[in-house]
């Protein structure tokens, strides 16, 4: 149930997409244990002037290759988020070509009330989910 929303440069191919949307995926369901079909995904394509990413400081220059991964959840242990962000950037460098300097993840977290995953209903208070 995790929702992604990826902000990315515009000009990735449809199978570059694809390939950064399913890689995702599979950091996600590897690292959180989210069933394989929980896989809520959204990509924003900006042109390059409506980004400005930098480094926090850190001293280094990111590309034009760079992910913005923001995610809404239930709350992640620590480990798991930190799993989570090595799986991710291990699997998009090997499968993508994505440098991990490019990849930048915000978690946000909110409670079981704060969903409903369609018919009005929220399925985490009903115990449908």
């Amino acid at each position: 149930m995790p929702l992604l929303t990826f902000d990315l440069i515009e000009g990735r191919t449809k199978e570059e997409l694809k390939a950064l949307l399913d890689t995702t995926h599979y950091a996600v369901v590897k690292a959180f244990g989210v069933p394989e079909r929980d896989r809520y995904q959204i990509v924003y394509q900006h042109p390059k002037h409506e980004m400005i990413i930098q480094d926090t400081g850190l001293g280094f220059e990111r590309s034009d290759n760079v992910v913005v991964l923001s995610i809404r959840s239930t709350q992640r242990s620590d480990k798991q988020k930190r799993e989570f962000y090595q799986l991710l950037v291990q699997e998009l460098e090997e499968k993508c070509g994505i440098d991990p300097k490019d990849v930048l993840v915000s978690i946000v977290t909110n409670g079981a009330g704060d969903w409903s995953f369609g018919f009005g209903e929220a399925q985490f208070l009903t115990g449908e989910l």
